[in-house]
């Protein structure tokens, strides 16, 4: 785990997030806690991002790829016909 500079701030917490970092806090504390499911989280926020990002970039297809695509299938066929 590592020991970053720490910033003391004051957060408000629903009282069953409270009550399940306090749970699942283990040997640490409850700010150990807290900053370990906060990382865990960017990292899936991140995650989610990249999958939107990517799952758009392939959504997208321009009429030439899709002539491209066509040609290819077409010409597939042909050699699997010869075959």
């Amino acid at each position: 785990m590592r020991k970053a500079t720490r910033t003391a701030k004051s957060f408000t917490v629903d009282r069953d997030v409270l009550t399940y970092v306090v749970r699942s806090r283990g040997r640490g504390s409850v700010s150990e806690r807290v900053n370990e499911l906060l990382r865990r989280a960017i990292v899936q926020e991140e995650y989610d991002r990249v999958e939107r990002e990517a799952a758009e970039f392939f959504a997208t297809e321009s009429a030439a790829e899709r002539r491209e695509r066509r040609a290819f299938r077409k010409a597939t066929l042909r050699s699997l016909a010869r075959d």
